[in-house]
């Protein structure tokens, strides 16, 4: 039986169908969605992308592109008047006159980019007017798994959380936040300052669970750790307690405080998150940093296979049609991308991406079962190393080539952030079996390497181009 609120979430979802859909019969669009988790490479992704259409950069892969059809891409004002827009220029500047990378992804942003190109054959130039927006939405993955509470109580939320982090492998990260949480009794009248103190406690554990010697991802409420522009407020005052999935709760208490705060989170940050912008995307990429999880160990694997099945539990996948483009748009082209490629030597770059298709798993089934498409590739958007080989002990060593930044570290060895260096990353194994026994934990080099040179005001990548074609490819009739 529907409940009230499904049936509110239906007419919100057939209002804004109805208003894309009339905006699409005069200006075709594609909502493109980039998210990923912390450090997965959002804001890289997106800058590549558009500095590569721009600026007409090679890209054999995306048809369009390479056979000529596409004659002009240019930016234009921000469709949405209540979205900032995403810093593009702002990230230019930082990648070629630093050679630094540009801040991560804190918030929601857009950016329109408007691609005119040639219409192929006789039907399609009378049919349709050889311009396409594409619209880039970029938000934080730990906004997106945000999604379940939608369907979760206070008490449900609190269990489920309170549980996990009785678990392993959060158990040992979680005994500071536990042993705060056992000083504080649910049914005592509300106090600012316990709440407050709490949601510290809880958030301070949280972020230890994100350590790269740790990485896990499933770590809900996603604005504790990315709070944007709710630092501060009250919103982000609560945290789960000791009590029963069932629990009754006395409002004026201590749980009722928090249960009042979480159930204005969900109201005022998730839902309007989820209609307004989440439900109306046409395509996604997820970017996964695989390799941080494979070098944290299994349990950070299948927290990270956790993590992306209820990624993908939260779109609206499937196949899409006049009826779906009335009453809300669906998800039809869903792409998982390991990112940080150019981290690995090219032999190891189609082993990553059966590794991250075997973590997908299950869950990519789901949105072909639904009717969508998937794919899954392993990228690197701006390619900060080239391919080198180093002969150590008589044994030739396939190596990563680049400039490590100031700071990073390898065997004992500081980088200057100015000299380049050879480093070899290690191998990833054929059977992907290695992913879940944890036997490549620690295994792996990575250091954090500088952005290239630009030549001509484009950047090398690996496999961007595919990319573009598995997102857009069919959108040029």
């Amino acid at each position: 039986m529907l409940s009230y609120r499904d049936i509110v979430d239906g007419t919100r979802l057939a209002a804004g169908g109805l208003q894309d859909f009339a905006t699409g019969l005069l200006n075709p669009t594609v909502r493109l969605g980039v998210t990923g988790l912390s450090r997965s490479g959002k804001t890289v992704f997106i800058t590549a992308l558009v500095n590569a259409l721009l600026k007409g950069a090679r890209l054999p892969a995306f048809e369009a592109h390479a056979r000529g059809r596409i004659t002009r891409c240019y930016l234009e004002p921000q469709p949405d008047d209540d979205l900032p827009r995403f810093p593009y220029e702002e990230n230019i500047r930082t990648l070629i006159e630093k050679r630094a990378w540009p801040e991560g992804t804190r918030r929601i942003s857009q950016l329109r980019i408007t691609i005119e190109y040639e219409p192929h054959g006789l039907i399609a130039r009378n049919l349709h007017s050889g311009k396409l927006h594409i619209d880039i939405v970029d938000y934080p993955g730990e906004w997106l798994l945000d999604l379940p509470l939608m369907r979760l109580s206070y008490a449900q939320w609190s269990a489920a959380t309170m549980a996990a982090a009785r678990r392993p492998p959060r158990k040992d990260l979680s005994k500071d936040f536990l042993a705060h949480v056992s000083t504080l009794r649910p049914g005592v009248p509300a106090e600012e300052v316990a709440a407050r103190d709490a949601a510290q406690s809880f958030t301070a554990y949280l972020a230890r669970c994100r350590e790269n010697d740790v990485s896990l991802s499933t770590l809900p409420p996603g604005r504790f750790l990315m709070p944007g522009d709710l630092e501060g407020s009250p919103l982000l005052s609560f945290a789960p307690l000791d009590i029963a999935a069932d629990a009754a709760i006395e409002p004026r208490s201590l749980a009722g405080l928090m249960a009042r705060r979480y159930d204005s989170y969900v109201a005022k940050v998730v839902r309007p998150f989820f209609f307004g912008h989440f439900a109306r995307l046409d395509r996604q990429i997820v970017l996964v940093d695989a390799l941080t999880a494979l070098n944290a160990g299994s349990d950070a694997v299948s927290d990270l296979q956790q993590a992306l099945s209820d990624v993908l539990r939260s779109f609206r996948i499937g196949a899409n049609s006049i009826l779906s483009a009335l009453f809300g748009r669906r998800i039809d082209r869903i792409l998982f991308a390991a990112t940080k490629a150019d981290f690995l030597n090219h032999h190891d770059h189609d082993r990553l991406e059966a590794i991250l298709r075997e973590v997908v798993g299950n869950a990519a089934a789901r949105a072909d079962f639904a009717g969508a498409a998937y794919g899954v590739s392993a990228v690197s958007a701006i390619r900060a190393t080239r391919e080198a080989k180093v002969t150590q002990k008589s044994e030739e060593l396939l190596c990563i080539a680049g400039t490590p930044e100031a700071g990073e570290t390898i065997a004992g060895k500081h980088f200057d952030g100015e000299t380049e260096a050879a480093i070899f990353p290690g191998d990833l194994p054929a059977e992907t079996a290695a992913a879940w026994n944890g036997s490549l934990a620690g295994k792996l080099r990575f250091v954090r390497f500088r952005p290239p040179v630009m030549a001509e005001g484009q950047f090398p990548h690996i496999r961007l181009d595919r990319a573009m074609e598995f997102l857009l490819g069919d959108c040029f009739p």
